[in-house]
């Protein structure tokens, strides 16, 4: 019986965190953000190289926004020794990170400061809700955005296969990216089930859409007419197209190259179907994909934005809902409603 459920959203900058209880009112659940463990990873490595001590970096695969205090630290002069599993988190080809100057070691060197990596520490999180005072989840399930491992080959396609197999082979159902058995390439989605006690993970993209639909208002009216649903990251901005429960486009690109205009412009070629996959590639962003667009969805025109840069669509005809009446929360909700629609809780 899974009373209690810990989802968390984890992202680049933060981490959000929903500590849900079936059958209480969702506003009397718990809620938390907290600094993402990349940021806290990196910022142990800062004050590392305040210290001039060489690192060693071990663990697990997790998100690699850390990078930027890694090679900063290389620059200070002081030795990055990583094992294999954990420099994954770097890159996935080990030979270029070598290369590029990090040592691979099966064990952590003599003097060495270790850092351990892990986008989930169950210890970590028993200390947190034993000073909070809540009992340990029944249930633990999370999102990370996950490029997959392809070595040799432009992460940016290995990461849009994920939207093709929602379009293409899982009738869009976005509760199909609600994974219970992750598949093979996506290695950072299997370190966070395997650390997590093999509960159900997913992209934070996927969440994010499921989180609208969390909203009783986003879902009937999806189911009404076609809606357009941004979510604006810190680091990526995905959109969908959405009509009566299914996903009929994915757009992809990173927030970094948005303008409020470019995002604007993107939105309407993409609910008219007439942005490609190149157009986005070849912007630096990861793609665009359209299934042929039912003309009962009336162009998609509706749109619902969320996200932690949502404000760069301020001043357009937009709506910003909050699920769960905290918009930082969109992905957390999402979970909850993904292991509803699956069946799980």
């Amino acid at each position: 019986m899974k009373n209690t459920v810990l989802s968390l959203d984890i992202g680049s900058g933060t981490q959000d965190v929903l500590y849900y209880i079936k059958g209480v009112e969702i506003e009397n659940c718990f809620k938390f953000v907290l600094p993402s463990p990349a940021r806290v990873v990196g910022e142990r490595i800062k004050e590392l190289t305040g210290q001039g001590r060489d690192i060693y970096l071990s663990g697990r695969n997790m998100g690699g926004g850390f990078g930027r205090s890694v090679y900063p630290h290389m620059e200070a002069g002081y030795k990055v020794y990583a094992h294999p599993r954990a420099a994954l988190a770097l890159g996935d080809d080990l030979s270029r990170l070598e290369s590029n100057g990090i040592i691979l070691a099966d064990e952590k060197p003599k003097g060495c400061a270790e850092v351990p990596l892990a986008d989930f520490d169950a210890a970590w999180w028993k200390n947190f809700f034993k000073a909070a005072g809540l009992e340990y989840p029944d249930y633990v399930t999370a999102s990370v955005q996950d490029h997959g491992y392809h070595p040799g080959k432009s992460n940016r396609i290995g990461r849009f296969n994920l939207w093709k197999h929602l379009l293409l082979e899982n009738d869009g159902r976005p509760e199909s990216l609600v994974f219970e058995a992750v598949p093979d390439e996506f290695t950072r989605m299997a370190e966070l089930q395997d650390s997590i006690g093999g509960g159900a993970v997913s992209d934070t993209g996927a969440a994010a859409v499921l989180g609208a639909l969390f909203v009783d208002e986003i879902m009937e009216h999806s189911h009404r007419q076609g809606v357009c649903l941004i979510n604006v990251g810190n680091s990526h901005t995905v959109s969908f197209l959405l009509y009566k429960g299914a996903v009929y486009g994915v757009y992809e690109h990173h927030t970094g190259n948005m303008t409020p205009e470019k995002l604007w412009d993107d939105s309407q070629r993409f609910r008219q179907g007439n942005i490609s996959f190149q157009d986005v590639f070849d912007d630096w962003g990861h793609g665009c994909l359209t299934l042929e667009l039912p003309e009962e969805a009336q162009g998609f025109a509706p749109t619902y934005v969320l996200g932690p840069r949502r404000a760069l669509l301020n001043g357009y005809p937009v709506e910003f809902p909050s699920p769960g009446g905290d918009m930082m929360l969109a992905g957390c909700f999402g979970l909850i409603k993904g292991l509803g629609l699956k069946g799980i809780l």
